[in-house]
């Protein structure tokens, strides 16, 4: 290595995408199962499963701001661990539910522990990398945060074979891997909080942005974000239209693991292409997945071209999801990379939970389960993607 360059291949990185690792392979073993408890064995509607996911990942944007903000004066570390230990619990309260609400209960706790991490997280991330390899270091850590969602499913199958069809025993397997990622935060070397520095007289700018810390460009992109982000919602009621579509649990689950396996192997490609070429392109790039996903799903009427389906819209998040966090980042001072990660992160939540909201009431309309929102939601995609070209070629020009 060059005298003075740093490799973007940091120790805290590395750790980081370990913990992540074991904790999504926890999340993504009950995750497949979530909708087959919550429909199935507790006999609840799919709105209520919108519910669910949205009041959760709802919950977790409230700490996402909070903490990301706290993060950027107090440091990260113990935000992280504290976050990763309240996943574990809350994956206890899901697997001893006996009736919708506790699971309610488990997933917001669950969830909020994903809030009280994932800003300060992604912030220790970016200052832990030269600035120039942000989308190469966000795509390695969800390549890594991916692969455990492609264990996590592939586990609960052997837990619910050996446990012998029994999903509440099966959803208990969790537990470990969740467990062994807290455990590893241990490794995490903090860095020192970055020293605030002074706000723009409020004349600079009028009203909301005037009174914030981070610039007008990072107000823009993030709206535009969120805004995408009210038509995507749960996977779980994804999920939910495949196995309306008549496939077995074990095929659902399986579809899940095809996905989760091309979101892994595309996240670090994409990562590292949105270090050289505008972002905003490969950001359309997903929505295009995104789009196929939801109106294939949504005209599908089974058979093989529905694993095709899942396959192309793991696509989705491999070009969003890490693209999104550095774009965000490069956008920000380092001393405010903490509060702008807590800022989008916690209002794309917000959007989810509009978003399982809508797809729910909607799901039993038209002319068959979940069509309706899927097709609304996929052209949404598409004309998004279509947006974010035309805007960054007119800008270009």
């Amino acid at each position: 290595m060059t005298a003075g360059r740093r490799t973007w291949l940091t120790r805290n990185l590395v750790v980081l995408t370990a913990v992540s690792l074991f904790q999504d392979a926890a999340s993504e073993l009950l995750y497949p199962l979530l909708p087959l408890l919550v429909t199935g064995v507790l006999a609840a509607p799919p709105v209520v499963l919108g519910v669910i996911e949205g009041t959760a990942d709802a919950s977790a944007g409230l700490a996402r701001y909070l903490t990301g903000r706290w993060s950027d004066r107090r440091g990260r570390k113990v935000f992280i661990g504290t976050g990763y230990s309240m996943a574990a619990v809350g994956k206890v309260l899901v697997a001893a539910a006996a009736s919708w609400p506790l699971v309610l209960v488990g997933r917001v706790v669950d969830r909020l522990g994903k809030g009280v991490r994932s800003a300060p997280r992604d912030a220790l991330i970016s200052t832990s990398v030269p600035p120039e390899t942000l989308g190469r270091a966000f795509g390695f850590h969800r390549a890594g945060d991916s692969l455990g969602a492609v264990i996590g499913p592939l586990l609960g199958l052997w837990a619910l074979t050996a446990m012998g069809g029994d999903l509440r025993a099966a959803l208990w397997w969790a537990v470990v891997p969740a467990s062994i990622s807290a455990l590893l935060v241990l490794l995490v070397r903090d860095r020192p909080a970055a020293r605030p520095v002074p706000r723009l007289p409020a004349s600079t700018s009028p009203g909301v942005l005037a009174r914030s810390p981070l610039p007008r460009r990072f107000w823009l992109v993030a709206g535009v974000l969120v805004v995408i982000s009210l038509v995507n919602f749960s996977d779980t009621l994804l999920l939910l239209r495949v196995s309306d579509l008549g496939f077995s649990t074990t095929e659902v689950v399986l579809g899940y693991v095809l996905f989760n396996t091309v979101y892994t192997l595309g996240a670090y490609p994409a990562g590292a292409l949105t270090d050289r070429w505008p972002r905003p392109y490969v950001y359309a790039v997903g929505l295009v997945a995104f789009a196929t996903g939801y109106l294939g799903l949504g005209l599908a009427d089974g058979g093989p071209a529905v694993f095709v389906l899942l396959a192309a819209y793991g696509l989705f998040p491999a070009f969003t999801d890490g693209v999104g966090k550095a774009w965000v980042s490069s956008l920000v001072p380092v001393e405010h990379r903490g509060r702008a990660q807590g800022v989008f992160q916690g209002l794309t939540s917000g959007a989810v939970l509009v978003a399982g909201l809508w797809a729910g009431l909607l799901w039993n309309v038209g002319p068959g389960e979940g069509v309706v929102p899927l097709l609304l939601a996929g052209s949404a995609g598409l004309a998004a993607s279509v947006a974010l070209v035309v805007v960054r070629l007119r800008r270009a020009g």
